[in-house]
């Protein structure tokens, strides 16, 4: 069986072949799209022998030899229909990675014929259109000119053929990938934003989300703003029915869907768990048709972006119930926070991390946050330290919402300090994460890091959440003796006065050259005296 160690250490070693040639934001397309690829193919050979032999292949070639046979024999037909109800997709034998590698080692491999290969794939099912999109064979950044652009591919075939992605145990697989997507975002920077969550808050926001629902069957999680799915993907570790999860999934960016697509399949999720959307959340609602309300609704959205705030929104379902409040044009917070509420079932848990701003900012905001505390919405607060995300220093704060529940108090939490700094970022420990869930599970004050907040006294604040305001952290000034410090001072002073009559009396029995050094010296030592 393949190690995650083992299946790690190769997938990075492809990351190598591409670092030099472009930044870690193009070439983890690359990788990431060939990894999925080879997925595919190996998933395509390994159940064909199954159907063909009845036992896993111990080796690719050996599947594919079979493969090859049965293709060209005239039970083809009922083999390629059966692959293709299973898996959603078909290949031609000479479409495998398998069969694309052996052109790499003859010296033979045209770029061509994996191209090919992906546009079967993506025409084989509305589940993979487009998938392959951005993974642009005949880039410059491969390389200047045909040769060296497939010479590149080539290298990176080479290396991926070391990755077992057949006989791994678990999740094995989906979690290798995670960990590629973790380490590209701590390339890419900024660039990262849009796709992951770092695994500190991602851990707080899913098992929070997750509370008292670890046991139903067919949970239905929704991520509006999904990034690579990474998020949604975090709450089957707290299931203990993970395989008929139904995930919901809306992103904006066109090759951020793709890899979210790519990940829901490398973790094993079936086709029919998989309702994924490229759209905007801060346009037309979605979804609109079958399921419309979830479970469990986790958000990392985009901080303060930008948004039409046009006055039909006024009318939409997501946002009429605000008094006619929406959130400002330059600050979407509040709009995507009321949309994935909206979609959340009236037994659900939403969690999202927004910027400190949506706890305090007045105006429309302002007026929505005293609408959402009225209604009781708002169960906790959590504070979490600066500079946990790629793509900003600011400090964040998750907000925990419900719909239905008894009281109107709001869980205050100040995380700020549980934190190690690691390279650039500040990371959250296992021991950080469960600190803070212990916190939020007891919901009772602990002095500098809990408070329960009754609505009378959120009411006093004018329904500020600023989380300073319930949780003091200030540390007391230790008392000063005034005794104690007249004799500091006195002791400073009279060590002042005794070495400045140490530096005279050296001054005074130097030597000079000249007669003028002599005066200049002579004339800063009578100043000096005056002093």
């Amino acid at each position: 069986m393949t190690t995650s160690k083992d299946l790690l250490q190769v997938l990075w070693n492809g990351a190598d072949v591409l670092r030099g040639k472009m930044d870690a934001n193009e070439y983890k397309t690359y990788l990431l799209g060939l990894v999925f690829y080879k997925y595919l193919s190996d998933s395509y050979l390994s159940k064909a022998y199954d159907l063909l032999m009845d036992e896993v292949p111990e080796k690719l070639e050996e599947a594919q030899r079979a493969y090859e046979e049965a293709f060209s024999s005239d039970d083809a037909g009922d083999l390629l229909a059966e692959l293709k109800e299973s898996l959603h997709y078909t290949l031609e034998p000479t479409m495998t990675f398998t069969h694309i590698l052996s052109d790499v080692k003859n010296n033979c491999f045209k770029r061509e014929k994996l191209q090919t290969a992906f546009n079967r794939v993506q025409e084989s099912d509305p589940l993979f259109e487009g998938l392959f999109a951005d993974v642009d064979l005949y880039s410059n950044r491969l390389g200047t000119g045909d040769q060296k652009q497939s010479a590149t591919i080539a290298d990176l075939l080479r290396v991926l053929e070391g990755a077992d992605l057949i006989h791994t145990e678990g999740d094995v697989l989906g979690n290798a990938y995670e960990y590629l997507i973790g380490q590209f975002a701590s390339e890419t920077g900024k660039k990262a934003g849009e796709f992951y969550t770092p695994h500190g808050p991602a851990q707080i926001l899913c098992r929070i989300a997750m509370m008292g629902q670890e046991e139903k069957k067919g949970l239905q999680v929704y991520d509006p703003c999904m990034g690579s799915a990474s998020l949604m993907l975090s709450c089957r570790n707290y299931s203990k029915e993970p395989d008929y999860i139904k995930y919901y999934g809306q992103e904006l960016m066109p090759s951020t869907y793709n890899l979210a697509r790519m990940n829901m399949f490398l973790h094993g999720v079936h086709p029919e768990n998989q309702h994924l959307r490229n759209g905007d959340t801060l346009d037309a609602d979605w979804p609109t048709d079958e399921e419309t309300e979830f479970d469990v609704v986790t958000m990392n959205p985009p901080y303060s972006a930008n948004w039409s705030a046009a006055e039909g929104f006024k009318q939409d379902e997501r946002f009429m119930d605000y008094g006619g409040n929406l959130a400002p044009k330059s600050k979407a917070d509040y709009a995507f926070l009321l949309h994935g509420f909206y979609h959340l079932k009236q037994s659900g848990t939403m969690a999202i991390v927004l910027p400190h701003g949506v706890l305090f900012r007045g105006g429309a905001e302002g007026r929505i946050r005293e609408i959402l505390l009225k209604n009781g919405s708002i169960y906790a607060v959590i504070g979490l330290p600066s500079n946990m995300f790629y793509n900003t220093s600011i400090p964040t704060c998750i907000i925990v919402l419900k719909k239905h529940r008894d009281g109107r108090d709001v869980l205050f939490i100040d995380a700020s300090n549980l934190f190690v700094k690691e390279k650039k970022q500040n990371v959250m420990t296992e021991e950080h994460i469960g600190h803070v869930l212990e916190l939020y599970k007891n919901r009772k004050p602990v002095e500098k890091e809990a408070y329960l907040a009754s609505y009378e006294d959120i009411e006093k604040n004018d329904f500020n959440l600023n989380i300073p305001r319930y949780v003091d952290t200030t540390e007391e000034e230790p008392e000063i003796s005034l005794k104690d410090l007249t004799v500091k001072i006195q002791d400073t002073d009279r060590a002042i006065k005794d070495g400045n009559k140490e530096l005279l009396e050296m001054m005074k029995n130097l030597t000079f050259k000249t007669s003028e050094t002599k005066e200049d010296v002579e004339a800063f030592i009578r100043v000096f005296e005056e002093m």
